[in-house]
Order: structure tokens, then sequence, then C-alpha cells
């Protein structure tokens, strides 16, 4: 078909007008300005995730098995506590593998063990954004990332060395292949979401699986096709995730009992016990001994951080639940709003995704026999989305106008007034804070309230940035307090602000930094260290300790095998006194440390009786009854 001529009289529609100049203009400034943003947010997460990782502690059980696992391959590959793999964690090692490899690769450094957190948390932030700006749109996405970039146990986390920060990245980045596998209608996403899941177990076990009914669920309301053909998908999916999932058990069960560390926290040296027994019936059933599992779980866990006040309380409230009231607004407007579209509308689908997310694991915190504060951090990127999804659906109906608009002063007023809740127990912390925070909402709540169509634009962004400064403040100051060494939070259990039992003074900092750090022995344990180099001469084991409490500092300060009995419990029934007594004949093993602090067992009792007390003063330690070393030489 022949076409006309572009003449100078005819319009040229090969070339831009002077509008669509302006647009394209317009579209690239905003394109510039959000990748500006994003960096800025992006190099916030870094300082905030990694300035003064070198101080900021470590785990002390995960990090001896990090320098033990980054010493031996076999160690890497089995989740060895010790170089020589005689026994496993107490959990499954896929979150340790990263920082085993970097303390490989830089040293045995705390900042090199602590280094994968906070990378894992900037890439975090960063899926977020590009998950929340494909639902939402731009301002969304930004302002998503920047309230994870601000939740306060997201930075205490991200800045230690405890397996949840890998855990929420994988789900993030399962979230995401799922909300494509909902746009595209294809299948390939949605198998790469059930193998993010599936990755995600290795690091947290079987808290990777709390999303997958809200995953299958959405999945089956919103995806395009028929039923069946969404039916056998989410099979195939389902199928992924459970083989990616046990792939590690699989592995250790497949080996040899000979050839491969004892599982620890089992009693039949089986990994799928120690997964969905020791780490799964038995934490929320009333058998200790579920599956065949080894009681004493439940020293390990908190009691008070438990029930459907959890999120609230003085501990945990001003961790995560800040934005609380203010995502469940967005989520109940959300879809209240989006009543009547197709099945597969989009946005609907997103508050479903986030909202079932949220509602999951609040149940299941609220349910357990007990939770650490720091579980909350997989709250974090829900309450983010919903928040940034939110406050783009209240900003587009605000400026709509009619009585939908009421929705966004609204909550920034009732986000200001929560702020008294959570940071009311708290008044000796930036006693500042609080009037800021209630001066700022009270300022955006009322010109929101009283802008009209006759305000000027200036006045309308003023009242929005004060709202939204409100809404951000009070988070911000609990995440930055995590920079003061004051406000470090405990290695066991990271938390930011004064709470806890991690809070300390300044001026006690330094030494128990010091006391967890890696390749830094305290004064008493460089003795002990010292002693056994000189007495020891060709034994495989440095020594044997009761259970990991004893081993934790000497597997910090040296690569050198130790036999951890009983395992992280102390409980497990590894080595019997049988394999003690050939370990001893074989000149294997020489000296046992052994603690009042745990129970007695076989393998103690052997000790006891066949091997002779070395006196306190030989190495370097107060004869307190904490300790005892003894020498089981012939």
């Amino acid at each position: 078909m022949a076409t006309a001529p572009v003449t100078r009289d005819s319009p040229d529609r090969t070339r831009p007008t002077g509008g669509d100049r302006r647009t394209v203009w317009h579209r690239h400034a905003a394109e510039k300005w959000e990748l500006w943003t994003l960096l800025l947010i992006l190099a916030v997460a870094s300082v905030l995730y990694g300035w003064g990782i070198d101080h900021a502690g470590v785990h002390p059980y995960y990090s001896a098995a990090v320098r033990s696992m980054a010493s031996n391959w076999h160690a890497f590959v089995f989740g060895g506590l010790d170089p020589s793999g005689s026994i496993t964690l107490d959990k499954i090692p896929g979150a340790l593998w990263p920082q085993a490899l970097s303390v490989k690769l830089f040293g045995p450094y705390d900042w090199a063990a602590a280094l994968p957190q906070a990378i894992e948390g900037v890439l975090t932030v960063w899926a977020l954004h590009r998950i929340v700006r494909a639902w939402a749109g731009a301002v969304a996405g930004l302002l998503a990332a920047l309230v994870l970039t601000l939740t306060p146990i997201t930075v205490a986390l991200n800045r230690h060395t405890i397996p949840d920060t890998l855990l929420v990245l994988l789900l993030v980045l399962a979230a995401g292949s799922l909300q494509k596998a909902l746009s595209t209608g294809r299948l390939l996403p949605l198998l790469v979401c059930g193998t993010w899941v599936g990755l995600a177990f290795q690091a947290k076990m079987l808290q990777a699986w709390l999303v997958l009914p809200v995953f299958a669920a959405v999945y089956q309301l919103a995806a395009p096709g028929s039923r069946l053909d969404r039916a056998w998908r989410l099979l195939l999916a389902g199928l992924t995730a459970l083989v990616v999932s046990c792939s590690w058990v699989l592995l250790v069960w497949a080996t040899p009992a000979a050839n491969r560390p004892y599982a620890d926290g089992t009693s039949n040296n089986n990994p799928f016990t120690l997964v969905f027994g020791y780490n799964g019936l038995s934490r929320f059933g009333h058998d200790p001994h579920a599956l065949g599992a080894v009681a004493g779980t439940a020293a390990s866990r908190t009691t008070g951080n438990t029930g459907w006040t959890m999120l609230v309380n003085h501990i945990v409230g001003p961790q995560i639940s800040w934005l609380l009231p203010l995502a469940v607004l967005a989520l109940v407007l959300g879809l209240l709003w989006r009543t009547g579209r197709p099945r597969t509308d989009g946005p609907r689908a997103g508050f479903l995704l986030w909202g079932g997310w949220l509602s999951v694991h609040v149940v299941v915190f609220s349910t357990s026999n007990g939770n650490h504060g720091y579980y909350t951090a997989v709250l974090g990127p829900a309450l983010a989305a919903l928040t940034g999804g939110g406050a783009a659906l209240l900003w587009s109906e605000y400026r709509a106008g009619g009585r939908r608009r009421a929705a966004l002063p609204a909550a920034v007023g009732l986000t200001a007034l929560w702020a008294v809740v959570i940071d009311g127990p708290h008044g000796r912390f930036a006693p500042w804070l609080l009037p800021v925070v209630l001066m700022l909402g009270l300022c955006g709540t009322v010109g929101l309230w009283t802008c009209g169509t006759r305000s000027t634009r200036r006045a309308v962004h003023s009242a929005l940035a004060a709202g939204l400064a409100s809404a951000l403040l009070a988070p911000a100051v609990w995440a930055t307090s995590c920079l003061d060494p004051r406000y470090a939070g405990s290695p066991m259990s990271p938390l930011a602000g004064p709470v806890g039992s991690g809070y300390v003074d300044m001026r006690h900092h330094r030494t128990k930094i010091r006391a967890n750090a890696l390749n830094t022995p305290s004064t008493r344990d460089a003795a002990l260290l010292g002693y056994l180099t000189a007495h020891r001469s060709r034994e495989k084991y440095l020594l044997a300790t009761q259970a990991a409490y004893g081993a934790e500092p000497l597997l910090r300060a040296t690569s050198r095998p130790v036999l951890v009995m009983g395992g992280f419990t102390g409980l497990t029934p590894y080595p019997t006194a049988q394999q003690l007594t050939t370990l001893v004949s074989a000149h294997q093993l020489r000296y046992a440390l052994l603690t009042s602090r745990r129970p007695s067992t076989p393998a103690t009792v052997w000790v006891k009786r066949h091997c002779t007390r070395v006196p306190a003063r030989a190495y370097g330690r107060v004869s307190d009854g904490s300790f005892t070393l003894y020498d089981c030489a012939p």
C-alpha cells in the first residue's frame, strides 16, 4: 500500500512534536529522579547495615560453626560444628555458607562473617523496590524500599550473623517470581518461585514454608488460565519447592553415618528428625521427643514474646510495629476499593499477597511457644510493601477528590498516635522524639484535611512531607541507634534501642564484644589454649567439651578440632561412653572440659570416673565450679 510523501506542508509523523518532546523529557527526568533516589536509599541501607560491623558482635554459636566450616570442606558441606565434622549444627547450614565462604576468603574476622549479612540486606531492599514498583508504581516502590531500610529490627539483624537475613531475601525473591507468574501466566516464574522457597528452607527450615499457603491461594485466585491449569501448575511448583527444600536433608540421609557428622538434636542420627522433629514439631506441640528429637530447645527461646500482644509489647513493638496500623488500613482499603474488579486484577492480588504474608506470620508467632524479637524481621517486607502500595493508593484517591480523600489524613493521624503506644514506655530514650512526631503528624493531618482544590501545590506537598516525616522519624531513630555501641544489641538476640537483655552500657561494650569475637580469645581462653597446646601430643581433638557452651569460645579462636559432647543442648547422645573409651585408647583424645551448667550424661559420667581433674590454676582459671578440665591420658 502506497503512502503519501512527507512534504514541508504535511505533518512529519516520524518526528516528535513539541508536546511529545516535553513528554519524553518529563519521563526521562522522572526516571533519573527515581534512579538517584533509589541509589540514595541503597546507600543509606549500606551505611546502616555495614558501618562498624567489625565491632557489632557475632553470634557465639553460629560464628564458631562458621569458622569451622571455613576451615574444612567436609564440615562446610555437612554443617559441622567443629573442623573435624564430628557433629552438625542444630540447624541446616545453608544460611552460614555465605559467611563461611567470606571467612575463608578474608580471614577469621567479625566483619568477614557479618559482611554477607549486610550485602543480603541491601539486596533485599533493592529486590523489594523492583517488586513493589511493578505492582504499585515508582513512588510506592521507593517508599517500600525506604521503609524496609529504616525498619529497626532489620538494621539490627543485618549487622549480625543470624540466618533470618538470608531467609528474608530469598522469600522476597520468591514473592517477586510469583508476581511475575501472576502477570504473565507462564509456568517458569512459578517454578522459580518454588525454587526460591526451597532455598529459603536451607536458611530457616520450616519457617520458609509459611508463605506457601498464601502463595498458592493468591495464584489460584488471581492467575490467568483455567482452574485446572492453575492447579497443576501449583502442583509442579510445590514439588519443586519440596525437592529443593529437602536436598540437603536427602544428601545427609543418603551419606553413610560413618562418613558424615552426627545429626545434632536427634537420638537416632536422622537428619529428618533434626529438621522436622527437633526444629519442627517439638517447638509447637507438647512432645519434646517428637520423631526422635532431643528435648531442650525451649531453653534457648524466650518466654515473653508470644501471644496476640507480642507485636506491641515494650520489646518487640519498637522493633517492627511502627507502621502496623497503616499497613492494616492499606490492606483493608485496598481490598475494599478493588471489589468488583476482574479475578486477575493485579493491584488486588498484590494486597492479597503481602497481606497474607503478614497475617500468616502474625498468627504463627502469636501461637508458638516463644520467639526471639528478631524473628519478626520476616514481617518487614510485608509491612513495607503494604505501606508503599497503600500510600500510593491513598494519595491517588486524595488527588481524585471525593469522600475517599479523607483516608490519607486519617492514616497520617493514626500513625502518629500509634507512635505514642509504641514509644510511650521508652520516654528516656530520645525524649524529644515523641513530641516531634506528634507535631509533624498534626501538621500533616490538618494540612491534608484542610487543603482543597484551590490550595497550592506547595501547600499540599508540604503537608504530605510532614505526614511522611512523622511516620518515618521514629523507626529511623530506633534504627540508627544500632550504630551506637550502647545499643548494639546482644549477639544472641540483636535488637535496636535500649530494650532486651542485649542493652549494655558503653563502658561494658568493648569487653563484651571482645569476648565473642572471632580469632580473639579472652585472657582466660587464651590461657586454656596455651595449656592444651603445650601438653597435647598427636591427638586428633584439642579437647572434648560438655555441650557447645564450652566449645564456642575455643572454636572461634582456633581451627583445631574440638569434640562437642552432646551437641548444642548437651543432651544429644553423641559420643557414647564406649566411643569415648575408643578415642582415648587410640590416643585421639586426652582432655575433657565439663561444666556444671549442663546436666550430666553417660559421657560426662565416664569422664568423671576415668579421668583426672586438672587444678584450675594450671590452666589460668579460677576454680568457681562452672568449668573443670580433666586429663584422660592412660
